[in-house]
């Protein structure tokens, strides 16, 4: 199987993952300088039930927990449910240090 390769498009406003060089699946952002908005996570429907959406949030979250200086907003509901999944992450939401 083809590697998947993750980037991050800072001029799209979007996170890519690619399996060669097909594009699989699309996470948008907005990102206000304090907080990333996740806004729409989409997968190629050709590549649906492989869990590309669940890999693209994941390295998404860690490259946003990394940089250290943004909170993420799940405006997705995706990436909702991706963090009710994933409660050991929670502390990059917004207003997580509040709770």
């Amino acid at each position: 199987m083809t590697e998947l390769t993750f980037t991050n498009d800072r001029a799209a406003s979007r996170y890519e993952l690619r399996r060669g060089d097909e594009l699989v699946s699309v996470l948008d952002y907005r990102d206000n300088g304090r907080t990333v908005a996740l806004t729409r996570a989409f997968t190629n429907p050709a590549h649906r039930g492989h869990g590309y959406a669940a890999v693209i949030t994941d390295r998404a979250v860690a490259e946003i927990e990394a940089a250290g200086d943004r909170s993420v907003l799940p405006v997705c509901w995706y990436v909702a449910d991706w963090f009710a999944e994933h409660p050991e992450r929670a502390s990059v939401l917004e207003g997580a240090a509040a709770r």
